[in-house]
């Protein structure tokens, strides 16, 4: 009897230590974190340290808890699948994509490693995941919802500029909402008696061209459609916007701090602070299918005095009185 006593003791001993050890095992772990972008070094990419920022709110430390694996394509997204491959190559523990070509790349390269996006647009329509509630598979995040303010940047522009009949559009128009976008710039032009102009561009080289096509054709304004690609060659259109002495709309407010006259739309920064959240959820055993889709929570409009000075554009006291952020 004492015999049994004294194994089963020594099994309850063991049990417990093998338990312990086995509790210390993920505190201990150094996980790896891809990070998927359009954009270009690390450095100058500030959506990705408004994320690194987000991940030290929970805990996670480069060089003690994460490493971070970060891949940019340098606004050649034809390079974004190859990427995507060497990050799961690297058996990262979760891959995070701004964009939607990265968002899409990432799903074509794993189905089993999970997938945050911090900043994509039309996730179900494009097939990434099943429903924002229930997503599905690997892939959770946050969704931008661009088309559902085009028509607040064109109404937004007309309080501005009371006389504007005549507004340019500038896509990319590969992948994301640029379609839904502008069929709603359209509507918004048509019920505000306003000719919507639309340019499709594809390559960097096209840009000097569409200026001034757009100069030709009288327009008066433009907005430009927040992707990967007009997200990297953010200084070089608006160094020719400022040239044209055309006032920009935008998406995000780093448009804004980059020269652009005015933007309305959600706090980008957030995403990317936001997407630390779901890493922390995924690291930590939950399925990304069991965590819904966010949408974004904050919106802003941001005025650039200093652009508009500098096209000799003034802006209405109303708009300057419904500014969240004037930058002076």
């Amino acid at each position: 009897m004492k015999k049994k006593i004294t194994v089963l003791t020594l099994c309850a001993i063991l049990f417990a230590l093998c338990s312990s050890v086995n509790a210390q095992q993920p505190a201990g772990k150094v996980f790896r974190i891809g990070f998927l972008s359009g954009a270009g070094q690390a450095a100058s990419n500030p959506n990705f340290e408004a994320f690194r920022q987000g991940l030290r709110e929970f805990g996670y430390i480069e060089g003690k808890n994460i490493i971070i694996e970060y891949r940019g394509s340098a606004g050649e997204l034809g390079r974004i699948p190859d990427l995507a491959a060497e990050l799961v190559g690297l058996e990262v523990d979760i891959i995070v994509t701004t964009g939607m070509p990265a968002v899409v790349a990432a799903k074509r390269a794993t189905s089993t490693i999970p997938i945050v996006t911090a900043n994509a647009d039309n996730l179900v329509e494009a097939g990434i995941v099943v429903s924002l509630a229930r997503p599905g598979g690997n892939i959770t995040g946050t969704n931008r919802v661009d088309a559902d303010f085009s028509a607040k940047r064109v109404e937004l522009l007309k309080e501005t500029f009371p006389k504007l009949s005549r507004l340019a559009v500038l896509a990319h128009g590969s992948l994301g909402s640029d379609k839904e976008e502008l069929a709603e710039s359209e509507a918004a032009g048509r019920r505000l008696g306003i000719q919507v102009q639309s340019w499709q561009i594809q390559d960097r080289y096209q840009f000097a061209g569409a200026y001034a096509e757009m100069a030709k054709r009288r327009a008066e304004a433009l907005i430009i459609f927040t992707s990967t690609f007009t997200g990297y060659h953010q200084k070089e259109l608006m160094e020719l916007a400022a040239k044209s002495r055309l006032p920009t709309m935008c998406g995000s407010v780093t448009w804004v701090d980059a020269g652009c006259l005015m933007s309305y739309g959600a706090n980008t920064a957030e995403f990317y602070r936001r997407a630390a959240y779901f890493v922390d959820k995924i690291l930590k055993g939950t399925k990304p299918a069991d965590l819904p889709v966010e949408r974004p929570r904050k919106f802003e409009l941001v005025i650039n005095l200093k652009t508009a000075k500098q096209i000799g554009m003034t802006i209405p006291p109303s708009v300057l009185a419904r500014a969240d952020r004037v930058i002076r």
